[in-house]
């Protein structure tokens, strides 16, 4: 149990309540008490149920499947927290979906990213801690530390433990604004890149995947993305690279924000396998052999820790704990044949 002086709690917001405790779990502490009422009108109301005067406060609460309503819950946490005299507030985002709105590419339109980061600051977060942004500029957005974590850590060591991971492995990007992020996996997995062409042409979750760029054929190939929502991306990549003579094909992701509709997309499509974190509860992902959550609650907890020894979060990654992964692969760990 790493808390020597008991000043530091972490508590649950109501989109996280699962993913806090198994970062208590990790941790070896209790989860704070508190509680979130959703009135019938809409309007939330949020209440801490202990003294946390002088306490470094930790709240995880994930922006993903009600977005609108879990970042309002967020603010009026951050906002409860300093007007109970806590010593610091770090806000804990595991998924943060509005990071997508990270530009003003169009006239006329909202910075939307930059409007969550302004609002989060207003009401007195001293921290956030967030996984795989969309747009890795979005950090610049914020004034407060902000630590970016990365799940490709957790990914790759659980396509090792699949035993996917030979000379006939490719890693594959969607499409070309992720080839940076996939040739990491790449190097840091010892295999090459393809690359989807993809086009998009509406704000919608439909785009078409217009050609493949690299040898896959007779190859395993690993489709790797930032989140899927509608599963219409990655689905078509697979039928590409499949159309292409590819072997197997697999996704690794570090988000899911999948309805029934999107699973049922992904079970009727040439992916074997898809992998995503548990950095949104995503209930219909439950029936299907064709999807695997692994959980990203101990990475967040190991942060957490190395924040509260005042030590390099970079350091972090470079060791660490096979502890760590075990708990992250908790009852995921099935063969990949």
């Amino acid at each position: 149990m790493f808390i020597v002086n008991g000043e530091i709690e972490i508590f649950a917001g109501s989109s996280s309540r699962d993913f806090a405790l198994k970062m208590c779990n990790y941790l070896g502490t209790e989860l704070g008490d508190s509680e979130a009422i959703k009135f019938s009108e809409g309007n939330i109301f949020v209440r801490i149920n202990e003294s946390i005067r002088s306490k470094d406060v930790y709240i995880v609460q994930t922006i993903g499947r009600n977005p609108n309503d879990e970042f309002t819950e967020l603010l009026f946490w951050i906002d409860a927290f300093k007007r109970a005299s806590a010593n610091s507030v770090t806000a804990i985002i595991p998924y943060f979906s509005y990071a997508k709105g990270d530009k003003k590419d169009e006239p006329r339109v909202s910075i939307r990213a930059r409007v969550c980061a302004d609002c989060i600051e207003t009401v007195g977060v001293d921290r956030v801690i967030t996984m795989d942004l969309h747009a890795p500029q979005v950090q610049g957005f914020f004034t407060k530390p902000l630590d970016h974590l990365y799940g490709q850590k957790l990914l790759c060591e659980y396509a090792r433990r699949l035993g996917i991971v030979n000379d006939d492995l490719v890693i594959v990007s969607p499409d070309a604004g992720f080839a940076k992020r996939a040739r990491s996996f790449a190097n840091e997995l010892g295999c090459p890149i393809a690359i989807g062409d993809k086009v998009r042409t509406a704000h919608d979750e439909n785009a078409k995947v217009l050609e493949i760029i690299g040898d896959v054929k007779g190859k395993n190939c690993i489709i790797v993305d930032d989140f899927t929502i509608s599963g219409g991306t990655i689905t078509e990549v697979a039928h590409g690279l499949k159309d292409k003579g590819a072997n197997r094909v697999f996704a690794f992701l570090s988000h899911v924000v999948l309805d029934e509709k999107a699973v049922k997309k992904i079970n009727n499509s040439p992916i074997e396998l898809l992998v995503s974190t548990d950095t949104v509860d995503c209930p219909a992902v439950k029936g299907s052999d064709k999807i695997r959550i692994i959980s990203a609650a101990p990475m967040f907890a190991e942060a957490v820790r190395t924040i509260h020894d005042r030590r390099s979060i970079g350091q972090m990654f470079e060791h660490l704990k096979k502890r760590m992964f075990d708990m992250s692969f908790e009852g995921q760990l099935k063969n990949s044949d």
